[in-house]
């Protein structure tokens, strides 16, 4: 569902800077990850949903091969440049650079299309871990592919936003992220093998909600540690003689377990039984089967506590107070890189505000740290918004 208030305000700043209404809006949400953690670069499984939180962008198209963009959420800060695939990076301002990068991506595949007039704006929350940045990248390529009519999928707009986030932003992100984003669909999980792309939509269960809570723990670590569990997850495949952990079994890991050392050991452990643990609560999800749905979230985040070594105290805080709540009657874990960030939970609906007293009630207490809670639904991938009014 599209936030009614911020696509009037978004075509009021339309009208603002061009003169006109715009003649089209384009959405692409952020995501959360519902279980498969750090398995990504492991070539494993990840099964993450879209939610209803989105960057938006209104856009009349243009004749030329000049770009004009208007950030309003960055007090309108705007930048022109022109179509090529010689694009250059904006000196000072990061938000310009995923959608310049997008665009020479797309430029460098020899694709040809014209600029456009835009304003982008959203709700996806900035630094929470759901994916702003693959939301905006996402939404950017897909409006160019609409409108320029492009040959090519919404998977491929997903490598391409992947490809400039990697290689003209410089974060070597997972595809994950931009996949779910561009290929989501409304009340499904995505079960995406990272080796192959290939991807299964996995009904959620309409009686529960997904609630994230960002824990506002800043996220300090995150980017030293990422690169470490990496290069120990890269050794245990090098010496278990494969090409990622995903090719590894329990019981291989375990016969050869006097191989590793016992924290690369422990690593190997995370990401070979989370695979598992991805692939069985695809199943338990399709089959409403909550029990086992609440065991596997639970061991995933014991897992990534203990073996993987990236929670924080007052994230496994907020995981205890709930799973004291919803017990067999749905799951919850941290989600995202670790070390901060936010916790998700699949929970009744009747349970929601209850959940949301206990935190306010509790967090803030115990830790120190004030919480955010976000109610989503698994929600629709990128595309052109259907208004119910001409724009």
């Amino acid at each position: 569902m599209i936030n009614q208030t911020i696509l009037a305000s978004l075509e009021a700043n339309f009208v603002a800077h061009y003169g006109q209404k715009p003649k089209h809006v384009f959405q692409a949400p952020g995501r959360v990850n519902l279980i498969g953690e750090h398995t990504d670069y492991n070539d494993g499984f990840v099964l993450p949903c879209a939610i209803d939180y989105q960057t938006l962008i209104a856009v009349t198209p243009r004749t030329d091969k000049t770009v004009r963009v208007v950030a309003a959420d960055y007090a309108n800060e705007t930048d022109e440049f022109q179509i090529s695939a010689n694009i250059t990076h904006h000196p000072h301002q990061l938000w310009s650079n995923y959608v310049r990068g997008v665009t020479k991506h797309l430029a460098m595949q020899g694709l040809q299309f014209d600029g456009l007039d835009m304003v982008i704006t959203g709700n996806v929350p900035q630094g929470a871990g759901l994916s702003s940045s693959a939301s905006l990248e996402v939404a950017v390529g897909e409006m160019f592919r609409r409108l320029g009519q492009l040959p090519i999928s919404a998977q491929d707009v997903a490598l391409n936003g992947q490809e400039a986030e990697n290689q003209f932003v410089g974060c070597n992100c997972g595809i994950m992220d931009q996949m779910v984003s561009a290929c989501g669909e409304q009340n499904k999980a995505l079960l995406l093998d990272c080796r192959s792309l290939k991807s299964d939509l996995i009904s959620m269960p309409t009686d529960l909600s997904v609630m994230i809570i960002n824990s506002n723990v800043k996220r300090g670590l995150v980017d030293s540690e990422y690169n470490t569990r990496r290069e120990q997850c890269e050794e245990a495949a090098n010496i278990l003689g494969v090409k990622a952990l995903r090719d590894v079994s329990l019981e291989s890991l375990n016969q050869n377990k006097h191989l590793l050392s016992e924290v690369v050991y422990r690593r190997a452990h995370h990401i070979v039984s989370e695979n598992q643990r991805t692939l069985d609560a695809a199943q338990a999800l399709t089959q409403a089967d909550y029990v086992r749905l609440s065991k596997l979230m639970a061991a995933s985040h014991v897992s990534m506590r203990d073996d993987f070594e990236i929670t924080v105290k007052p994230i496994d805080y907020i995981v205890s107070i709930l799973n004291e709540l919803i017990g067999e009657r749905g799951g919850v874990r941290m989600t995202g890189g670790g070390f901060g960030g936010c916790v998700v939970a699949l929970l009744p609906a009747d349970l929601v505000e209850q959940a949301k007293t206990l935190l306010a009630q509790r967090y803030h207490a115990q830790t120190g740290y004030q919480e955010d809670v976000y109610i989503c639904t698994a929600s629709q991938g990128a595309g052109e918004v259907i208004l119910s009014r001409e724009i």
